[in-house]
This record gives C-alpha cells, sequence and structure tokens, in this order.
C-alpha cells in the first residue's frame, strides 16, 4: 500500500514501512522513500505515473539493492492509518 497525498505520505510493502518524500513530474510522481524492512534501515528512491485506466504504473529500487516494477490500484482507506517505521533499536529491546 502507498499513499501518495501530499502530507503524512507513507509506503507499505510485505515488511517494508517507510516515509515517503513526494516530487511531481511532469509525467507523474518521482520519490524518495527511507524506512525499516523487519527493523533494518533500507532507503530508495521510485516513480509512477497514471495510467489511462486509473491505475498507477511505477518502480522502485533499494538503495544498493533490488529494482522492481508494479502496477497499482485505487483501494478504500484502510481504516488505521499505515504504522511509522520502526526503529533499529526497537529491534534489540528485550521485551519480557
Amino acid at each position: 500500500m502507498i499513499s501518495l497525498t501530499g502530507y503524512d505520505d507513507r509506503l507499505r510493502m510485505f515488511a517494508l514501512l517507510a516515509y515517503v518524500n513526494c516530487n511531481v513530474t511532469k509525467t507523474g510522481v518521482s520519490f524518495t522513500w527511507k524506512g525499516a524492512w523487519e527493523y533494518d534501515p533500507v532507503s530508495g528512491v521510485g516513480s509512477v505515473k497514471l495510467r489511462k485506466d486509473g491505475r498507477l504504473s511505477g518502480r522502485m529500487k533499494i538503495k544498493n539493492g533490488d529494482e522492481s516494477s508494479f502496477i497499482a490500484a485505487r483501494a478504500e482507506e484502510p481504516e488505521e492509518p499505515i504504522p511509522d517505521p520502526p526503529s533499529y533499536r526497537d529491534k534489540w529491546r528485550r521485551r519480557w
């Protein structure tokens, strides 16, 4: 799930939770993102374009890692907002 609203932009995909910083382009939106994948810090870049059928077509790249394309369809707003990315320190906290 990706939220590109211009305020409080967030991304959630599998175990990735990230904050998104968007820039409008002539053909869509480019963005950088920074967050955590299962508590490990990750960041990257991406871009999306609005297709004629109303869906988003995009690409995402993990810094020093993989790159992938995606197609996203508009969904109802979730009942709960996308959570904040976890802190790397939380990974090492003991929970008794």
